[in-house]
């Protein structure tokens, strides 16, 4: 008998156990994943958004979104400046919603816009984004949002908890980033280390969300 051929499995047999490690390869990466998904996971149910979309992208429309955006900054700032924890943010920003959305308006009457303003808390789904010297890996998000007139144009986003875009925060960033999960803060300020996992994590939350909707 051939010895090559002695060695051989039949090729139903081969079939089977290329199928076989195969199998074995994805349940051993989908392993490998599990704890940066609940970490990722973890974080998006610790941090509370703020998004703001314009009216349109005209550079006027755009113009005017920052100016809203500062408006609201200040104003926000206000309200939970003094906040520990994302419970203690979302009650602030929640009992104060008419306040800021009176901010938001007033700027957009101060620069000429007739545009309405409307300024709502909810949950939102985003995808990977970056930001200065962050990322944010996908997921829904506590969000506080900003929509001027059709809000069709290109938005603004950044983090009111833990505090990193609030004007206060600007020069204590590494102090708010120190207060956070070891393992979060290393997901938001190390994004070149999970390329790969931050997209397999956009991959599964937009499956989830579109199955939620």
């Amino acid at each position: 008998m051939n010895v090559k051929n002695f060695f051989r499995l039949p090729i139903k047999n081969e079939s089977l156990w290329i199928k076989s490690i195969c199998s074995a390869l994805i349940i051993s990466i989908l392993l490998s994943f599990l704890p940066f998904a609940a970490s990722c996971e973890e974080l998006s149910d610790n941090v509370f958004r703020l998004h703001v979309l314009a009216n349109s992208d005209s550079e006027e429309d755009q113009a005017v979104k920052l100016l809203v955006r500062d408006s609201v900054l200040l104003e926000t700032q206000k309200w939970y400046q003094g906040a520990d924890s994302f419970e203690e943010t979302n009650f602030a920003i929640c009992t104060n919603l008419q306040s800021i959305q009176a901010a938001a308006q007033t700027a957009l009457l101060a620069n000429g816009s007739d545009d309405k303003v409307v300024v709502k808390v909810t949950e939102k789904y985003f995808t990977t984004r970056d930001y200065e010297n962050f990322s944010l890996p996908a997921g829904k998000y506590r969000t506080l949002q900003v929509e001027i007139g059709e809000a069709k144009g290109k938005n603004w986003w950044c983090m009111v908890y833990p505090a990193l875009c609030i004007p206060a925060a600007q020069k204590s960033n590494e102090k708010n980033l120190d207060e956070m999960p070891e393992n979060e803060k290393e997901i938001i300020t190390n994004p070149d280390s999970f390329q790969v996992k931050f997209k397999i994590v956009e991959w599964f939350e937009g499956l989830k969300s579109m199955l939620d909707s």
